[in-house]
Parts: C-alpha cells; structure tokens; sequence
C-alpha cells in the first residue's frame, strides 16, 4: 500500500489536488475531519467519545483519531494506497502514525507539501470565502490560520524531511501543472 501526506497550508490546493489524486491513482482519501463527521453520525464508540471532547470545546485526543485511522484502515486494507489529508499535524500525531503503519507493516513513502507564497494564500481563501460562504474571508482570521499552520504543522514536514520523505511541490500555477509536479513525485516511487 502506498501511503502519502498532503501538505499545505489553508489555501494551497490540497482539496483540488486530492480529488485529482484519487482519479488518478484510486487512492483511499482519509481526511480526518470526515472521519470524526463519520464516527459521531454512526454513533460508534470512538465516535461517542470525541464528541464529548468536542462538546467541551476541547480538541480530540490524538489516541481517539488514531484510534479512528486504525479502523478506516481496517476496513480499507484493499486499497491502493491512502492520501491522509489534515493529519498528523503534530510530530507526536507523526510519531503515532508511524508507529500505527508500523505495526501493519506499512509506512509514510511520501509527504508532499504544496508551497505557496503567504500573500497568495490570502487572496485564494478571500476568494473562497467570497465564492462558498465559507468562514475564512476575513484577513485577520486567515492570517491566523497560516501562523497557526506555520507555528505547529510545518514542524510534521520537518519530521519527514529527516526521513528523506518530503518533497516540496511549488503552489503556484495551473492546477494541471500542480497535478503534473504531484504525480511525477508519486510515480517515481511506485
């Protein structure tokens, strides 16, 4: 099984990307957020639980995600190979994954993250905010999801860097030549 990280702060393209990614490869999406939505709505027991956190106001523990990715997993072992998208975004999140992978004999083969430049990140998720609705068109609250990405997440690139397994794909562009740069990196390694 193939397992590759998409990175990237809020704004890069990883939504668009993935769904490219998926056509091209039939790679298993796992995004995390989805996975919570999923687990609360068929009331399971991990379900159960991160809602009470969530409830609270509080994050979801990382042994109740991991714990979520272990049984997507499960039930996936057919798969091709797996995007993980929105996790780990903690070393500690990287380290359980690893360990997670580990134990089914399977590993991380690549984290790609798509670089942006900051002041294109802006006026993409101003745009996306304009165009969806969505929560993130006010300035001072995508500058905070970019120093929040910067200040916890790119630590996780970091981690994988060490293990000769990230590659960094530049941002910028049309979303074909992205695609193009994403597949070239993913092709070189299957």
């Amino acid at each position: 099984m193939f397992n590759l990280i998409l990175f990237g702060p809020p704004g890069s393209g990883k939504g668009t990307q993935s769904d490219l990614l998926i056509k091209r490869f039939g790679f298993l999406h796992l995004s995390t957020g989805d996975l919570l939505r999923d687990e609360i709505s068929r009331q399971t027991s991990l379900g159960i639980e991160a809602k009470k956190f969530m409830n609270n106001g509080q994050l979801v523990p990382d042994e109740v995600v991991i714990g979520m990715i272990d049984s997507k997993l499960n039930d996936n072992q057919e798969a091709k190979g797996i995007i993980f998208d929105g996790f780990p975004r903690t070393v500690a999140q990287a380290e359980a994954l690893d360990k997670l992978l580990d134990l089914r004999k399977s590993k991380i083969n690549i984290l790609l993250s798509l670089e942006v430049p900051e002041e294109e990140l802006k006026k993409r998720l101003i745009q996306r905010g304009e165009q969806s609705g969505r929560s993130d068109d006010n300035e001072e609250i995508i500058v905070k999801r970019i120093a929040e990405y910067k200040n916890k997440t790119e630590a996780v690139a970091k981690y994988y860097d060490q293990q000769d397994k990230l590659v960094r794909i530049k941002g910028i562009g049309s979303i074909e030549s992205i695609f193009e740069s994403l597949t070239n990196a993913i092709t070189a390694l299957v």
